[in-house]
C-alpha cells in the first residue's frame, strides 16, 4: 500500500512538473510575440497620408526649386545650380529630404517597423529646418540669382506635414509601448516572487478566481451577519 502510494504521488508530481513547464513555454512564446510587436505600428488610414505626401515629395523634384534649375539639378550640382548659385541648405534639404523623406518613409511603410519610422520623423525635422533655410537663402540671394521656385516651396510643405503625421504615429506607438512593457515588468517581477516562494500562488489566476467566484453569501446570512 505504500509503494502504490508513493508511486501515485511521484506521477502527481511528475503531471504537475510537466504543467508548469508547458505554462512557461507559455509565457514565454506570449512575450516573444509581444516583444516581436513592441517593434511595429500600425499607422492605419495614416498610411494613405504618408503614401500621398510621399509621391507629392517625388514630384516636386522634377519641378523648378529655383529659376529654371529644378530638384534633381539642385541634388547632382550641375552646371544649372551652378549658375543659379544654389547654395548648401538647398542641396542638403534635398538630400535630406529624398533619404528620409522619401526613403525610409517607404521602408517604413512597407516594413512597419517602429525604428523606421523614428529615422523617417527625425530625418525629415531636420529637412524642414533646412527647407526652411533653403527659401530664406533664395530669398536674401544677390539679385542676380533667381529667388525661391514653387517647387522648392510646395516640397518644404510636403515634408513638413510629413513630419506631422510621422510624429502622430510614432508618439502613438510611444503610448501603446509603455503600457506594454509596464505589463511585462508586473509580470516578470510577479514571477520573481514566485520563484522566492514556490509555494505562492499565481496573483493574476488568484485574481481571475475571485472575480470567477460566486457570492455564496446568501441574503439570510448577510442579515445575520448585521444583527450580530
Amino acid at each position: 500500500m505504500w509503494l502504490l502510494s508513493a508511486d501515485g504521488s511521484d506521477r502527481d508530481d511528475s503531471r504537475g512538473r510537466r504543467e508548469h513547464d508547458d505554462l512557461d513555454e507559455f509565457r514565454s512564446e506570449i512575450e516573444a510575440a509581444e516583444r516581436r510587436l513592441a517593434g511595429e505600428f500600425d499607422p492605419g488610414a495614416r498610411a494613405l497620408v504618408v503614401a500621398i505626401l510621399v509621391f507629392v515629395i517625388l514630384v516636386t523634384f522634377v519641378l523648378p526649386h529655383t529659376g529654371g534649375v529644378r530638384g534633381w539639378d539642385v541634388l547632382l550640382g550641375g552646371e544649372a545650380a551652378g549658375a543659379a548659385g544654389v547654395s548648401l541648405p538647398s542641396r542638403v534639404f534635398g538630400w535630406c529630404t529624398l533619404v528620409f523623406s522619401v526613403g525610409f518613409s517607404m521602408i517604413a511603410l512597407l516594413t512597419r517597423r517602429w525604428a523606421l519610422a523614428w529615422v523617417a520623423l527625425a530625418g525629415s525635422a531636420v529637412a524642414s529646418a533646412f527647407g526652411m533655410l533653403a527659401i530664406w537663402s533664395r530669398q536674401t540671394a544677390a539679385e542676380q540669382y533667381p529667388g525661391p521656385g514653387f517647387g522648392l516651396v510646395i516640397a518644404w510643405i510636403a515634408v513638413m506635414v510629413l513630419t506631422f503625421h510621422w510624429a502622430r504615429a510614432v508618439w502613438a506607438r510611444t503610448d501603446l509601448q509603455m503600457a506594454a512593457e509596464a505589463d511585462r515588468r508586473r509580470r516578470a517581477a510577479e514571477r520573481h516572487l514566485r520563484s522566492l516562494d514556490p509555494d505562492a500562488s499565481d496573483p493574476a489566476v488568484d485574481r481571475e478566481a475571485h472575480l470567477d467566484s460566486p457570492d455564496v453569501t446568501g441574503p439570510d446570512d448577510r442579515g445575520d451577519e448585521h444583527g450580530r
